[in-house]
């Protein structure tokens, strides 16, 4: 029993460790493709099943994981490099535990049309 909860433990720290891949740096490759999902599945863990949202359901985190999966599809296809570091190191790396593919893209979206709002009269 020691070792089937060892071996658990051992698998979800690493799924759970899976890098964040930036969607403009993304290959296509399989390791790359794994590195997405693993992500993907485990941001979405954390965040539904161990943080204050207590939503931890298998069909509510296979529709979470869908959804951010979609939206790294669409962030690959960003066009402004400068917007979305900002998005990624506002929700990312300033201390705001929001960095997943659906904020990231949402928030993307917003800043895109906002500066092209800014240029047009």
């Amino acid at each position: 029993m020691k070792i089937v909860l060892g071996l658990t433990f051992l698998l979800s720290s690493f799924t759970a460790s899976a890098g964040f891949i930036h969607p403009m740096d993304f290959d296509g490759s399989e390791s790359q493709q794994k590195e997405v999902i693993d992500y993907i599945k485990g941001k979405v863990k954390a965040d539904y099943c161990e943080g204050a949202i207590d939503m931890c359901q298998e069909s509510m985190l296979r529709m979470m994981e869908k959804q951010n999966l979609t939206a790294f599809k669409k962030l690959t296809q960003a066009t402004d490099r400068k917007i979305l570091n900002q998005v990624i190191s506002d929700y990312c790396r300033s201390g705001i535990d929001m960095c997943n593919y659906e904020t990231i893209n949402m928030m993307y979206n917003q800043n895109l049309k906002a500066s092209h709002e800014k240029l047009s009269w």
